[in-house]
């Protein structure tokens, strides 16, 4: 199920802005089209039934941020087959926009990158094969807050704002119809302490909790319990590796000159990352991803700058923290597991 707003119109005359969209997600599309034949049987056995024997559930707080902390790994679980669910937060609509000729869209003019970002991903999970991607209670029910201690933080529509229980609510109802056997999300601190990411962390935790509790019966669906929960994370000695490859190459932009050996500004201790997922084989479909993000991705930024220096494994290799159940026994060189349904019956 997709569910997305109203959009913009697109603008159907040749050197207008909707035109000039309309041909930028056309190419990504295009870019994407081997990609798309390979996932598409996938996709549609995907959809076919909720009873798929293994059930995938991400919750993110912005369009992008899936694509960036998990785009291998959905696309390798629906490459196997996998039920693949992605609920978003809210839209990004207080996201900085890097297309100048789009640079209209942002809150403080026209106040329409939210429908945009929709767009952008929808295109991003073509390109992935997720075929079951929704937003949080409806599309626009929360927005995007900003940064952490903006004023745009204080509004009351604003997700940082919203009523925990409620919120969770609407995520309960996704939990019991999917029935996931593993759950992706935000750390406590949201990765790096955004304010969304925060509450996407406290949205999903709670939903957890509530949707295996039989006394929570608010539209009487039955109770459904997560066996694996897990937190998106990114190794201290991984982000060292990559700030120093960096500098060696004469890029410091990535970490505004940050010292690869002093205190860093995101990452998790090492003995605190319990997983690896390899999906280096879908490293295309996560650039093509990346790049359906254009208002938020530069193919010429620090991202694919690190890229560059670091190679595919940057983009293939994602990890984890296990924060619930019991982790499988086939591990990696570092002791790491490497199948987030390890362990399931």
């Amino acid at each position: 199920m997709t569910t997305t707003p109203d959009g913009p119109t697109p603008a159907d005359e040749p050197g207008t802005a909707g035109a000039d969209r309309t041909s930028a997600e056309d190419a990504v599309l295009r870019a994407t089209e081997s990609v798309l034949e390979e996932s598409e049987p996938q996709a549609e056995a995907q959809m076919r039934s909720l009873d798929s024997e293994r059930r995938l559930l991400l919750v993110h707080a912005h369009p992008d941020d899936e694509t960036i902390g998990n785009g291998a790994t959905m696309a390798r679980y629906v490459s196997e087959g996998v039920q693949v669910t992605l609920v978003t937060c809210t839209l990004g609509e207080e996201g900085e926009v890097l297309v100048p000729e789009l640079a209209h869209l942002a809150a403080d003019q026209d106040d329409q990158l939210g429908p945009h970002r929709v767009g952008e991903l929808a295109t991003a999970m073509e390109a992935i094969g997720v075929r079951d991607h929704r937003f949080l209670g409806e599309a626009g029910r929360y927005r995007d807050s900003g940064m952490m201690g903006l004023p745009t933080n204080d509004r009351p529509d604003a997700f940082w704002q919203a009523d925990l229980d409620e919120a969770a609510a609407h995520l309960v109802a996704v939990v019991r119809e999917v029935r996931p056997q593993v759950l992706v999300t935000y750390d406590e601190n949201g990765g790096y302490g955004h304010p969304d990411h925060i509450q996407a962390h406290r949205v999903a935790m709670r939903a957890a909790e509530l949707a295996a509790d039989p006394g929570f019966d608010p539209d009487g669906a039955e109770p459904w319990e997560i066996t694996k929960i897990y937190w998106n994370c990114v190794p201290e000695s991984w982000l060292r590796e990559g700030m120093r490859r960096m500098r060696d190459a004469g890029d410091e932009t990535f970490f505004d000159g940050a010292d690869p050996d002093g205190d860093l500004p995101l990452g998790t201790p090492d003995d605190q990352v319990t997983t690896a997922v390899d999906a280096r084989s879908h490293v295309d479909a996560k650039l093509a991803a990346m790049r359906a993000h254009s208002t938020q991705i530069t193919v010429d930024g620090p991202f694919f700058a690190l890229s560059n220096n670091l190679g595919n494994e940057v983009w293939g290799v994602e990890f984890y923290q296990l924060v619930k159940g019991t982790p499988g026994t086939q591990r990696d060189d570092d002791g790491r597991e490497t199948d987030l349904f390890a362990g399931l019956d």
